[in-house]
């Protein structure tokens, strides 16, 4: 079977901004003819499904302005540097809803924009949590809301929830893990 991999040829850097940078590559395809990439370069980011008892579920609501609306989500964010994946569920989860935990499980990591950017997000499930005080960032305003998890399920089908981490996320939860069905 033929290799489908796209060689680089040469990378530059259009822009570098504080949280990503994009690149325009080169690049020999696979027919031997050259071809031109534009991509995004991202730190990778880590997010987590707070779980409280009673089938209940910690989500957040933010205001997003790439969008420029509302978003309901699962707390998550961007990886500082040296940071690994599971450091930065439990800081997210800390900051964004004051909740501690120290019961991550890791569920999947996906690639939310594949065709143009080479982010990841690694998705864990946070169980066991105790109560501190939240601690955003100076320019991060959030509301935390405790929803039924059946409840979320349907803010997914309602269009309510249209963030893919949060939407695979609770989609894990709903397959594998049965026991947070009513």
């Amino acid at each position: 079977m033929k290799s489908l991999e796209e060689k680089t040829i040469r990378s530059d850097k259009i822009y570098k901004g504080k949280l990503l940078d994009v690149r325009k590559d080169e690049v020999l395809l696979p027919n031997e003819k050259i071809g031109f990439r534009e991509w995004i370069h991202h730190p990778g980011a880590a997010c987590c499904i707070p779980v409280l008892p009673g089938n209940k579920i910690i989500l957040i609501k933010q205001y997003r302005y790439a969008v420029r609306e509302e978003s309901i989500e699962v707390p998550a964010g961007k990886l500082d540097l040296n940071e690994k994946p599971e450091q930065c569920a439990y800081r997210e989860l800390k900051e964004e809803t004051g909740y501690e935990t120290k019961k991550l499980t890791f569920l999947t990591s996906i690639y939310p924009a594949i065709g143009f950017a080479n982010e990841i997000i690694w998705i864990y499930l946070a169980e066991n949590l105790m109560m501190d005080c939240p601690n955003t960032d100076n320019d991060e305003f959030v509301e935390t809301l405790e929803v039924d998890f059946v409840d979320a399920i349907n803010m997914i089908y309602k269009g309510l929830i249209k963030d893919s981490k949060t939407i695979i996320g609770l989609m894990w939860l709903d397959k594998y893990f049965k026991k947070f069905r009513m």
